[in-house]
């Protein structure tokens, strides 16, 4: 991915969450997954990040095969015609936008164009344009380049453009395929596109709106105010459920788990929380958490319970419980924890599930 699309996805992480469920997620694109690669195709721009304050842990570095399937994901086929012949420009945009994902779009120009730029006017509901991502690809260097945007002092109106010159007519349209994703939360957007043709005229697109969306994400079976006791038995199980609610399959589907607690002298680690996994035909197994570098805080990445892409209308279900190890320190009286759901390196649901410590 592009270092502007990177610090996009750590901006939303951010902004989403507190500090406790930013670390998960700092964790997570430290960890990374293996069909991240896939599931966002790279473009020779920088990695995700990792986790701040200095740590010296790395982001792993995408598999051969992963590798492999995101230089094939770049290799895109020439951007298909769009639109009416009676159209200068016309812009294609599907009817939903997952979160997290790359949605494929387009422009067809059928007017000569020399020197001109093509500008698309996003406005959006629920969230700000500054967590969109725009790329246009390019045939010559098979790559995939993020659009100029600017600001228009409103956070729900964007602007993205790109350079253009094209010999263009309605008998041979000429087409850039683009790529839109939302890196933020659920909403809609209207994407108004344009050509100034270099000599003065401006020709317009019909608007074209899609919704953002994202899986469903519910939490069963946790007690609110929980007290667990220092070498005691576990909460009662509870289940995390994600359901795709979406029009496309979720690819490199991931869950985890995070925790922080600090008292007057101490705080928790690893080696004092005893977080545990259901899987049928395996019964409970423990869960490693990883300590969070220089933060206190650590999460755990739980066992897949799907292979491959999530399906439409599909469910992935993650059944867990957790204990407080004899270890854990006296002056610690609760932990702040909770869980994470996303993509690829994204969150996109996050939930508090903090509990007392007796």
């Amino acid at each position: 991915m592009s270092r502007r699309v990177a610090q996009r996805r750590l901006s939303a992480v951010r902004g989403a969450m507190g500090s406790v469920a930013a670390l998960a997620a700092g964790l997570v694109l430290v960890a990374g997954t293996a069909g991240t690669a896939a599931a966002i195709p790279a473009d020779g721009g920088a990695r995700a990040g990792a986790v701040g304050c200095g740590s010296d842990q790395e982001a792993k570095q995408p598999s051969a095969a992963a590798a492999a399937a995101a230089r094939a994901a770049t290799a895109e086929p020439p951007a298909a015609a769009t639109g009416t012949a009676a159209e200068k420009i016309s812009y294609s945009l599907p009817s939903q936008l997952p979160i997290g994902m790359w949605s494929r779009s387009g422009v067809t120009l059928r007017t000569p164009v020399t020197k001109g730029t093509v500008r698309l006017d996003v406005r959006s509901r629920g969230f700000g344009t500054d967590s969109l991502a725009v790329q246009r690809y390019v045939p010559k260097t098979h790559k995939w380049t993020d659009l100029k945007s600017r600001s228009t002092g409103s956070d729900t109106h964007g602007v993205f453009t790109f350079p253009v010159t094209a010999d263009a007519s309605a008998a041979h349209p000429h087409s850039v395929a683009l790529r839109i994703q939302d890196l933020d939360r659920p909403g809609t957007l209207t994407v108004t596109a344009s050509v100034d043709d270099g000599k003065g005229r401006t020709h317009r697109a019909p608007a074209r709106t899609a919704a953002t969306t994202r899986p469903d994400v519910s939490v069963t079976g946790w007690r609110s105010g929980d007290r667990l006791s220092r070498g005691g038995a576990p909460s009662a199980p509870f289940t995390v459920t994600v359901k795709n609610t979406t029009d496309r399959p979720y690819p490199a589907l991931y869950a985890s788990y995070f925790a922080y607690g600090a008292g007057k002298s101490h705080a928790l680690a690893p080696k004092d929380l005893v977080l545990q996994q259901y899987r049928p035909g395996h019964g409970w197994e423990r869960v490693p958490l990883v300590a969070g570098g220089c933060d206190p805080g650590m999460s755990a990445a739980l066992l897949p319970v799907v292979k491959g892409p999530l399906a439409p209308g599909a469910t992935a279900s993650y059944r867990l419980r957790i204990a407080v190890a004899g270890s854990a320190p006296r002056d610690v009286p609760r932990a702040d924890a909770g869980v994470t759901v996303g993509n690829g390196d994204l969150s996109f649901h996050h939930q508090e599930l903090p509990f007392a410590i007796r």
